[in-house]
């Protein structure tokens, strides 16, 4: 089950009368449970021992209002010189950021370095998935707009090419 589908469930869950729904597969199980005054606790377990756990007023609402507080504010492209040609790399997913494989090599790409078209440029994790994301351009990195082992939303700019 990904993201999507799960916020999918927790918003048909939402619009009925249910107080209380489990989902079990064979990795992952879901239980949600909802009041009379619709606050939700969602929990999810995978086949790790890892257990999240939210309490939230409404669902909609609250996923909305973690990426606000959860992810930074994309940097705007428009802090680039006028008349250069910068073309962004932008989030696919929303998940947590990595610079490199693990936290004891090198990043992928840094400011300055030369990138080809399919070249990993960094780490997106994602509902426990590690996901490579690769350049669709060529050209040299210019900026880096996201800090290592934070939260990005998607579409939101990570890096600066200037092609």
């Amino acid at each position: 089950m990904n993201f999507h589908e799960l916020q999918e469930l927790i918003k048909l869950i939402n619009k009925s009368n249910l107080t209380e729904f489990k989902f079990k597969d064979k990795d992952v199980e879901v239980q949600i449970k909802t009041d009379k005054y619709q606050k939700t606790t969602i929990q999810t377990v995978a086949a790790a021992p890892a257990i999240q756990m939210a309490q939230v007023p409404t669902l909609q609402p609250a996923v909305q209002t973690m990426e606000r507080q959860d992810a930074p504010a994309a940097q705007p492209a428009e802090q680039a010189p006028k008349g250069s040609n910068l073309i962004e790399i932008k989030s696919p997913i929303v998940g947590t950021f990595y610079r490199s494989q693990s936290p004891d090599k090198p990043p992928f790409i840094k400011v300055g370095d030369p990138v080809k078209q399919g070249d990993v440029v960094c780490i997106i994790e994602a509902m426990k998935l590690f996901n490579e994301i690769e350049s669709e351009i060529s050209g040299t990195v210019v900026k880096v707009l996201v800090e290592d082992a934070s939260p990005v939303e998607y579409d939101q700019v990570l890096f600066l090419v200037e092609a």
